[in-house]
């Protein structure tokens, strides 16, 4: 996605823009929500969405990055967004997907045990080995946090839903979880 040339934002309809398929992050309708409405309200949408093309159509764009910032515009009324447009493969996207959105200050633990799953998947399908002498390792799926520590986030998402959820709303602790995550339904 670096890309030394300026460019610029494309108008899109917000009809021809659809979440990237099996994206990890939760998309809620809360009080940062509601602040996230009324900002887009009044300033506009500061920062434009990412997407990417979405193969075989003419018109259709899935988001990369801004599945909130979508969202707000969405139930603001908003007709249509800013975007920037990128060629991306599927996997490229994951891992943008990934990168964008491990900043945010409230991600949930089940968001990030799913979002490392799905840039280690990407990863691997690039031929990016994992773990091995000479290859890429864990440690380079997260910029702040150890390879061990992916592992086990990545390890969280073996837990049924329900535990899921606990881990979510902070009644149980992460070495909690991975310890369940070897456990059989």
């Amino acid at each position: 996605m670096n890309n030394n040339t300026m460019k610029t934002p494309v108008a899109i309809p917000v009809s021809k823009l659809h979440p990237f398929e099996g994206h990890p992050y939760k998309v809620l309708d809360n009080e940062e929500m509601n602040t996230l409405i009324e900002s887009i309200q009044t300033q506009g949408i500061l920062s434009p969405l990412i997407v990417r093309p979405i193969e075989n159509t003419t018109d259709e764009y899935e988001v990369v990055s801004g599945h909130r910032r979508l969202h707000a515009a969405v139930k603001a009324g908003l007709e249509t967004v800013p975007a920037f447009i990128y060629a991306l493969d599927r996997d490229a996207a994951a891992i943008a997907v990934v990168d964008s959105n491990l900043h945010r200050e409230h991600i949930l633990p089940s968001e990030k045990a799913f979002a490392y799953k799905m840039k280690l998947d990407a990863m691997n399908h690039q031929g990016v080995t994992c773990g091995q002498v000479g290859h890429k390792s864990r440690d380079d799926i997260s910029e702040t946090e150890s390879g061990r520590t992916v592992q086990r986030y990545i390890r969280l998402t073996h837990l049924i839903p329900e535990l899921l959820e606990w881990m979510d709303e902070g009644k149980m602790a992460l070495s909690v979880g991975v310890e369940l995550s070897f456990l059989s339904d």
